[in-house]
């Protein structure tokens, strides 16, 4: 699947240049930007998405030639994220070279409502990934000194944090490992287990947000199209009670602890990427996202239940993981709703779709799983 892109210019005082005919990009996905970008300009944002055909908005001091007539909505909004202003790309690139020094080269890998994303190389070579987040994911840099003061190499190495989001990560060889099955999935459970147990009730977990489970006013709009969801919420405390009653503690939770935010190498190491999501909660929710994709879950999700037991003996891991499957999923719509009150309404392409899908998928993940 392709996607048509429409890329639109202003210079480096915000006025209006032009646009470059519509072209053809052989990625689907909207946020990824690596295909047009341009050592002449930045991609900021995407102005509106219609299907296949996507308008971003881009920076540059040296335009193109052969730009056409274009008009955009280049208004303001409270909502916009700093690296998606004209000339905050700049600001977060020049941040990062004094960190690192003279000779980097910047390549625009990414750009959303969820971060943005450039690849640092220096002779050649990749030395370090810029990364910057809105202001709900400002704890990423906070997740990774913890877990990798508990298991060091576990994580990207964090060479700098800075404000308004920025963080240099240190480049890590490997593949992502996208679409990988059981056995990863196993190893990927059997190293995060043991950190999350020495982590669990650890004072610096203060820093990471609780996962808040604000369900209700976000079903409320869809209980008279979604059967069975205003039944599920209801039900709500007391499957919560029986979760408790289950033992597990809560700890650090990566949020979206699937293969492809995984990175191994040619030796086998393994690291986690990606902690934007992580929260304090019930470890049950790394499992359940880490093994949705497994056509057989079981043996993976024995292998994680049999390292809380060891951790906390007198725990019941599976009974928990069960539970909290609707459970899950009504926290991914909470996430999204969430995402979608923070930011503007031109990038809510991005999510609108996935709050009604998490709440149906709640509704029949309580039916078939109990």
């Amino acid at each position: 699947m392709t996607r048509i892109v429409n890329l639109v210019f202003v210079d480096p005082s915000g006025r209006l240049l032009g646009a470059l005919p519509p072209f053809e990009v052989p990625t689907p996905w909207r946020q990824e930007v690596g295909a047009f970008a341009d050592q002449r300009w930045q991609v900021l944002r995407m102005l509106h998405a219609d299907g296949r055909e996507v308008t971003y908005l881009a920076e540059t001091a040296d335009p193109p030639a052969g730009l056409l007539p274009a008009s955009a909505d280049l208004a303001p909004h409270p909502l916009r994220a700093p690296y998606a202003e004209v000339g905050g790309p700049a600001a977060s690139l020049a941040w990062a070279r004094s960190v690192l020094g003279p000779g980097i080269t910047a390549h625009q890998v990414r750009t959303w409502n969820l971060s943005a994303i450039w690849r640092l190389d220096r002779d050649g070579r990749t030395v370090a990934w810029l990364k910057q987040v809105p202001s709900f994911f400002a704890h990423e840099p906070d997740a990774l000194r913890l877990v990798d003061a508990v298991r060091p190499g576990l994580v990207p190495p964090l060479i700098a944090a800075g404000d308004q989001g920025r963080m240099l990560l240190a480049h890590v060889e490997g593949t992502d490992r996208y679409g990988a099955g059981a056995d990863l999935c196993a190893r990927i459970a059997e190293a995060f287990v043991p950190v999350q147990a020495e982590l669990a009730g650890a004072p610096g977990l203060s820093v990471i947000p609780a996962g808040r489970l604000d369900v209700r006013r976000v079903a409320a709009p869809y209980f008279d199209k979604i059967d069975g969801l205003e039944a599920l919420i209801d039900s709500l405390p007391g499957r919560l009670e029986a979760v408790a009653e289950c033992g597990l503690p809560d700890t650090l939770v990566h949020g979206d602890l699937h293969p492809g935010n995984t990175r191994t190498d040619d030796a086998g190491r393994l690291t986690i990427m990606d902690w934007g999501d992580c929260t304090v909660g019930n470890p049950a929710f790394d499992i359940l996202r880490l093994t949705e994709g497994l056509a057989d879950p079981g043996p993976v999700t024995e292998l994680w239940a049999y390292g809380w037991k060891k951790a906390r003996p007198g725990t019941r891991p599976e009974r928990a993981a069960q539970l909290l499957r609707p459970v899950a999923a009504l926290r991914g719509a909470v996430t999204y709703a969430a995402f979608l009150d923070a930011i503007e309404p031109s990038e809510w392409p991005y999510h609108a779709d996935d709050v009604p899908a998490c709440l149906s998928a709640a509704v029949a993940a309580s039916i078939v799983k109990g």
